[in-house]
């Protein structure tokens, strides 16, 4: 076996391996996982995730997804906990713990010191029989048989386990909160669904650069306007109330059927009755209507007034699409 395949071959028995593992939790779920969800759901307090060495890196992960899925959690390093940090738990915070063993000597100094103020503790090990396991009002049990390191050492099988629980947990409290996409956005407004679902069309339109003519305007007026406002795009305004559009493919056919246009204005050559909409609809509903229609630009009208064009590179450079 050539190099290149025995690697692949390391990889997808690795795969393999936390894969048949995680099938297993299935098994391990009863309804003291539930009810330790439920006792979160109800917590007054926040919810703490605490852990050492491995698990601590996938404590802080835990603690990442349930903040942005609308459960208020803190990260506390296990080792870090008696040189001060455990100032963070206060009456009503509920602690899960996170160790494979449950028999590690941090664990054994800690766990007493997270229950000082009656705190729930939920446990998540793989051993139920186990100094976290025995103290644990509730017990997550992550347990895996062998880690997918060919000596049976490095967390593999064991880590993968204890992030799936966590991703369960968090997926049961969103459905327990009944938590939506809006929701996430709220927690997300920098990202691109943040942006998709909060962002309107009034937080980026440019209202300094609103290219307009009026219908008499002349096609070097035109041209003029287009290219100082850069846009690709002029409306036509009569009477305070767009009446048209001109865009660069308008001139651009204008040309071509034209030898000279010194005869025409800009109402000759515009486009009645423009694709508009209001500044207060989202960005994303303004961006199905430029797909629909297999243009660039919108022009932005609210109570009959012209606002600006909305352009798809504007959409385009805030990432949304």
């Amino acid at each position: 076996m050539d190099t290149t395949t025995q690697i692949i071959k390391l990889a997808q028995d690795t795969i393999l391996e936390e894969s048949r593992s995680i099938s297993k939790l299935i098994d391990y779920l009863t309804d003291e996982f539930a009810e330790a969800v439920l006792k979160i759901f109800e917590a007054k307090g926040k919810l703490i995730v605490t852990g050492i060495g491995k698990s601590a890196i996938i404590a802080q992960k835990i603690v990442a997804t349930l903040n942005s899925t609308g459960t208020p959690s803190a990260f506390l390093h296990a080792s870090e906990a008696v040189h001060g940090d455990l100032g963070m738990v206060q009456p009503g915070d509920i602690i899960i713990c996170i160790s494979k063993s449950g028999n590690s000597p941090e664990i054994k100094v800690l766990v007493p010191l997270l229950k000082r103020y009656d705190n729930i503790l939920i446990g998540m090990t793989s051993d139920r029989n186990s100094f976290l396991g025995k103290e644990s009002h509730y017990i997550m049990h992550a347990h895996v048989d062998r880690e997918a390191c060919p000596n049976n050492l490095a967390p593999t099988n064991s880590t993968t386990a204890q992030l799936v629980l966590g991703d369960a947990l968090a997926v049961a409290l969103m459905q327990l909160r009944n938590f939506k996409s809006e929701d996430f956005a709220l927690y997300h407004p920098g990202g691109a669904l943040g942006k998709k679902l909060l962002l309107r069309v009034s937080d980026m339109l440019d209202t300094s650069h609103t290219p307009q003519v009026t219908p008499e305007a002349s096609i070097k007026k035109v041209i003029m306007e287009i290219s100082e406002k850069r846009l690709g795009v002029t409306a036509v305004i009569q009477n305070n109330e767009v009446i048209g559009i001109i865009t660069d493919g308008d001139i651009r056919r204008m040309l071509n059927t034209n030898d000279t246009f010194t005869h025409l204005t800009a109402k000759d050559i515009m486009t009645k009755n423009p694709k508009n909409i209001s500044s207060d609809v989202l960005v994303s509903e303004a961006l199905a209507v430029l797909e629909n229609n297999a243009i660039t630009q919108l022009v932005v009208i609210d109570n009959q007034q012209y606002k600006g064009i909305l352009h798809l590179h504007d959409i385009l450079k805030e990432g949304i699409v």
